[in-house]
């Protein structure tokens, strides 16, 4: 019998295949996309990560007292996640980007309807569902993250300095995809299960739309 995990992953396979082939996450990859693009990227994901610790603390405070061990997890991802946004700002700044514009933007459409939808699943549903984007976004950091960092940053040029996001969560996002491993693997209930698979599928796909609208310039073709 499988472990939960490998239930997640095993039927989720093709929102993950669909995500990973979106052009925008295959010309990063290659380090293929303009700079303009990878500000594009830094900027929308600032205003995803922003919302990371009080999603968090969201799912912690509406997890019943029988999950104990669910809110003692989202504890621990809080201090991990912490002031990650700043990261990207500073990253911005470097690259050249105007980071207080990006802090006083409007998200895209596509960011909203993520975040939103993760606050609808921990406030209305079952908060075992934000394990859903957890998944999605931690698995993704580790595949993409820190290929793409080293490509774009030789395309483009750049320093360190200008990948201080990317770079630090394709490793860090390794030692957090053992500790959700654990976590979700702690999961008995049936309906949990069934919900968080529909979340993690659900997450996939917006996840998806938001690389879908970035613009995407590749290098090649400038």
């Amino acid at each position: 019998m499988s472990s939960v995990y490998e239930y997640l992953l095993e039927n989720t396979e093709e929102e993950r295949n669909a995500l990973l082939s979106i052009p925008f996450i295959q010309e990063g990859w290659r380090g293929n996309i303009s700079l303009e693009s990878y500000l594009a990227f830094l900027g929308q994901a600032f205003h995803h990560v922003k919302h990371t610790t009080p999603l968090l603390m969201a799912c912690g405070s509406r997890v019943p007292f029988e999950k104990e061990w669910l809110r003692n997890a989202m504890a621990e991802y809080v201090e991990e996640e912490v002031g990650h946004q700043e990261w990207i700002l500073s990253d911005i700044q470097h690259a050249g980007g105007d980071a207080q514009a990006v802090r006083h933007a409007t998200p895209s459409l596509a960011v909203e309807a993520m975040i939103a939808y993760a606050y609808y699943v921990i406030e209305r549903v079952n908060p075992i569902g934000f394990l859903g984007m957890v998944l999605v976004l931690e698995g993704t950091s580790i595949k993409v993250a820190t290929e793409a960092a080293e490509a774009i940053k030789s395309s483009l040029g750049l320093g360190d300095e200008c990948f201080s996001y990317l770079s630090s969560h394709g490793s860090l996002d390794i030692s957090h995809m053992d500790f959700y491993k654990n976590l979700v693997n702690q999961i008995e209930s049936e309906e949990d299960k069934v919900f968080l698979l529909h979340c993690a599928k659900n997450f996939f796909k917006l996840y998806g739309d938001v690389f879908r609208s970035l613009p995407l310039h590749k290098l090649s073709e400038i």
